[in-house]
């Protein structure tokens, strides 16, 4: 028989379910402040003992309201928030396959992708599955079932706060990490990351792609192309956590195709680097622009990323130099567009003089005595002390390192 304390709680739950199911919006929604505020942080254990065994009952209740009304976005902040007491209570697990089993995940992802709903009804949605996902590996795999994958990395490319996007990166991260069935699947989805149009969000591709990709082991074939288009980033966070995933790339069977488009990056096409300005841009009053500064820009890292590459190994060095990218960085340093690339490739010369004597000798031979010294005393600010015709000489270079073969321009 049940005592007065147990038959005084289950009254109160019944009259807190009578007003929830009578109340209107304004109800509900003091309804679930006064939930949130009382037992966020509770077990469990607490939350049954807190409804006479019935929590299971008013989460239904959550969910019911939440399936109804959330593409309006009623009291959706408060929803989520109430719900999350059930999910990240410790010893909660049955409240997890209650939501999941009530269709939960789908609302959630879905909630990901409505354009009227606000940014922070998005950020307690990723919330709700990061906490799902760190549960366990069945969790990540249905999320990875329900086209998860697709629908955060779109969140994370289309988000217009950096909360939002912070919130999708770390649940991406959540869903590589022990779910090797979806593993590929997460870092196919970062890759076709990189192209987008938000900076945020290509920065936050390459950091976790640094991850996955140790997750993963072998580089994908699809990853070299949108990569180095990352370097045409005016953003020098991009330009840094790309020469980093470069970097760590370098173990994989993507290093041939990497280091060859590293090189190709110096020369860049006519059509690049000739592009035509807009007219408004015509005016002699404002200081000269060129749509073609992508480009350029990008010349200027993927000669840093040579240089940096260099200094790895001689291995690499010896990989470099028979793709001819001594030719290509003397071009680079006679190209008076763009000052950045200038001072980058005579950064990289320098090293490959410095540590080759067969590079020293055929650099000096092709560019003569007097610009050669000039590089050596001052690599950093040579492109500010060349002249015309030097700058026409290291264009027309034809430098030859032994065994390679000859340049064909």
């Amino acid at each position: 028989m049940p005592s007065v304390q147990e038959r005084e709680a289950a009254s109160r739950l019944m009259a807190l379910f009578k007003e929830w199911d009578n109340g209107n919006k304004t109800v509900r929604r003091r309804i679930l402040s006064d939930f949130i505020s009382l037992n966020t942080g509770k077990t469990g254990p607490e939350l049954e003992q807190e409804f006479s065994q019935g929590s299971s009952l008013f989460l239904a209740r959550l969910i019911t309201w939440l399936r109804l009304s959330y593409t309006f976005g009623t009291c959706l902040s408060e929803i989520l928030q109430a719900i999350s007491v059930y999910l990240s209570a410790t010893c909660s697990n049955r409240y997890k396959v209650e939501f999941v089993e009530f269709g939960g995940v789908l609302i959630l992802l879905e909630i990901l992708t409505l354009d009227q709903l606000k940014e922070q009804h998005k950020v307690e949605a990723l919330k709700l599955l990061q906490i799902l996902a760190s549960t366990g590996r069945k969790y990540k795999e249905l999320l990875c079932e329900s086209h998860g994958v697709r629908v955060v990395a779109e969140c994370l490319a289309w988000a217009k706060v950096e909360e939002t996007q912070e919130q999708a990166q770390v649940l991406l991260e959540l869903l590589a990490q022990g779910n090797p069935r979806y593993q590929k699947q997460v870092y196919k989805g970062l890759i076709a990351l990189l192209p987008s149009s938000s900076p945020k969000a290509q920065q936050s591709a390459l950091q976790t792609l640094r991850m996955v990709q140790m997750i993963v082991g072998e580089a994908h074939p699809s990853i070299t192309e949108p990569l180095l288009a990352t370097l045409r980033s005016l953003h020098l966070e991009i330009q840094r956590e790309a020469l980093q995933l470069i970097m760590s790339l370098m173990c994989t069977r993507a290093r041939p195709d990497l280091l060859r488009g590293l090189v190709a990056l110096l020369r860049p096409s006519r059509k690049e680097s000739a592009k035509s300005r807009a007219q408004i841009l015509d005016d002699p009053s404002v200081p000269e622009m060129r749509d073609s500064l992508p480009a350029y820009v990008q010349q200027a890292t993927a000669a840093k990323a040579i240089s940096m590459l260099a200094r790895e190994s001689t291995e690499m060095c010896d990989e470099l130099i028979e793709l001819r990218v001594i030719h290509h960085l003397l071009y680079v340093m006679g190209n008076q567009d763009h000052a950045e690339s200038q001072r980058q490739a005579s950064l990289a010369v320098e090293y490959f003089v410095l540590s080759f004597p067969v590079v020293e000798e055929e650099v000096r031979k092709a560019i003569g005595d007097h610009l050669f010294q000039l590089l050596l005393e001052d690599a950093d600010g040579l492109y500010m002390k060349i002249n015309n015709i030097q700058a026409d000489i290291l264009r027309s270079n034809q430098v030859n390192i032994p065994g390679v073969k000859e340049i064909q321009e």
